[in-house]
């Protein structure tokens, strides 16, 4: 059977403060206001960072002050360079309301974790040129210079196991999932 084309869009997510969040998401993560609007008692707040997109976040006015558990376990940026990240690194420390501030090496990923003002774990990060098996999070030092780092990270990922040029592991996939390991342009 063949396999209808899909591919990922955009996440809701319910908040207290929509002010609030809108302003953490368009301010600290840039993402602008495509549109905004109330359906009953609910308002929404419509974010984007691509103009092809009418949306990539939904914030949604009505989560509860207090939740026993919040089902998302993250929402990941991919950064277009780690100069990036650093620069997103050092604004997330400044930035009130943010915890949890983790840097670390997923071996094939260079990552920073927080918790935006209403806890929603937030990952930012860039892919690495190799790939080492998942699940794997090692803390990393943010405070060393780039060439030091980035020879950190490929010593620590050569290694652990399954470790391999990237491409040749996106190359296994493609076959195993029938499609190019090539991205397509967006």
């Amino acid at each position: 059977m063949r396999k209808p084309e899909l591919s990922f869009s955009h996440v809701g997510l319910f908040v207290r403060d929509i002010a609030r969040m809108a302003d953490f998401y368009t301010r600290l993560l840039g993402f602008s206001v495509s549109d905004r609007g109330q359906m009953g008692k609910t308002s929404f707040v419509f974010l984007t960072r691509d103009p092809r997109e009418h949306h990539q976040i939904v914030l949604a006015s009505g989560r509860p002050e207090e939740l026993a558990f919040n089902a998302i376990n993250q929402i990941s940026f991919r950064m277009g360079d780690f100069a990036g990240l650093r620069e997103m690194y050092r604004a997330v420390q400044a930035e009130a309301g943010v915890t949890e501030i983790a840097p670390v090496s997923h071996g094939n990923a260079l990552s920073v974790y927080f918790r935006d003002p209403e806890g929603n774990r937030i990952e930012l990060f860039v892919d690495t040129p190799w790939y080492v098996e998942q699940p794997l999070r090692i803390p990393m030092d943010l405070s060393l210079p780039d060439a030091e780092l980035w020879e950190w990270a490929h010593d620590t990922a050569r290694k652990l196991p399954g470790y391999k040029p990237v491409e040749e592991w996106r190359a296994d996939l493609a076959a195993r999932i029938g499609k190019s390991s090539t991205r397509s342009p967006a």
